[in-house]
């Protein structure tokens, strides 16, 4: 079984690999065990989010240099998430998932911390936001949970997801080959590739069933979510990158994980009762906290609590980044500060306008 360790670093620009370098060079992590990094960059979030594939290969190349491999073979190794985006009081920064053999006996009665990923295959252009997202998604959620060694959707937690989203000249390769994507519009693919993971999700955990999850079901049923599914689109994958996260008894990480649903942007309130599953009970030991994560969106309806919000209609600044900014600012002032992973476009990840949100902690 594993021994899983986290820890939260800032990060100064989308290139900056400093604290991951002082991580390695003080001993405290070691190269070999890194088996995920998830990231917050300072940019748009959108189409043309080029922080994210920079942050990207900018961790592949630090971590390659220590590993003695190759940048690619790195991001076959380790499960990188970029998520651009960090409007408001939202602070830039990168969370180091370390894994090795479990250390000594696991804590009796008690369960503890432990992931695994996953990879889909490549997918065609034609494939994303279809079924064939959603089935091979649901595979790899599986085979990461396996990793984990995650015995019950029960102790499932969190399942991050990094996607592929559509450019120009992936539509114009589709189309030559005679084959519609899904959509002509390249930041509404991203909700797109985000949905049907998400719907993948909800497949592998049974919250939802196969034979309702045909094509027209993305961004079309609302009815269908998962209450742990987290996806980010992005340029620099043409596959699935899959990070689970959850409990086992056969652990021996000190930290453990708790989560809940946000039912829109604002929802305070879900945010404090995970905290108090993790026995975090108003300011009291804020400082177990090692990361929180969450999404966010502009709910779908034009609604907030039954008043108007006009996120959906601003032609200056995409959705998401507003989403992203409100939610972020609700989570920082029950935390105490800014530096928590907050992504925007909640497609089928919880409710229509609310989503999911997970907190990692010391035991």
């Amino acid at each position: 079984m594993h021994h899983v360790d986290v820890i939260r670093i800032p990060s100064r620009s989308p290139g900056d690999t400093s604290g991951l370098e002082a991580l390695i060079a003080s001993g405290q992590v070691a190269a070999h065990d890194i088996v995920a990094v998830m990231g917050k960059t300072e940019g748009n979030g959108c189409v043309n989010d080029y922080t994210r594939e920079y942050a990207t290969s900018m961790l592949a190349a630090c971590l390659g240099r220590h590993l003695e491999m190759d940048a690619s073979a790195v991001e076959q190794r380790v499960a990188f998430v970029m998520s651009g985006g960090t409007e408001g009081v939202l602070s830039p920064h990168h969370t180091v998932f370390t894994r090795r053999p479990a250390q000594g006996a696991p804590v009796a009665g008690a369960k503890r911390l432990t992931l695994g990923i996953a990879f889909t295959r490549d997918f065609l252009p034609e494939e994303i936001g279809r079924r064939a997202q959603i089935e091979a998604t649901a595979a790899a959620v599986q085979q990461a949970m396996r990793d984990a060694g995650i015995a019950s959707t029960d102790d499932l937690h969190f399942v991050q997801v990094k996607c592929p989203l559509l450019t120009s000249a992936k539509i114009a390769a589709a189309r030559a080959r005679g084959c519609e994507p899904v959509t002509a519009d390249t930041y509404e693919s991203m909700g797109y590739s985000r949905g049907a993971s998400a719907l993948g999700i909800a497949l592998a955990t049974g919250e939802a069933d196969l034979p309702a999850l045909d094509d027209a079901a993305v961004l079309h049923d609302w009815r269908l979510s998962s209450g742990v599914a987290s996806a980010s689109a992005g340029i620099e994958v043409e596959h699935n990158v899959v990070i689970a996260l959850g409990m086992s008894a056969q652990a021996t990480s000190d930290l453990v994980i708790a989560h809940d649903v946000m039912a829109d942007a604002i929802d305070a309130a879900a945010v404090r009762r995970t905290l108090q599953a993790l026995g975090l009970v108003d300011a009291q030991g804020l400082e177990r906290i090692v990361n929180v994560f969450c999404k966010a969106e502009a709910s779908p309806d034009g609604l907030v609590r039954g008043m108007r919000h006009t996120m959906l209609g601003d032609s200056d600044i995409n959705s998401t980044r507003h989403a992203r900014a409100v939610t972020g600012a609700v989570v920082a002032s029950i935390v105490g500060h800014g530096m928590v992973y907050v992504s925007g476009g909640a497609e089928h990840q919880g409710p229509a306008g609310g989503g999911p949100v997970a907190v990692i902690a010391r035991a």
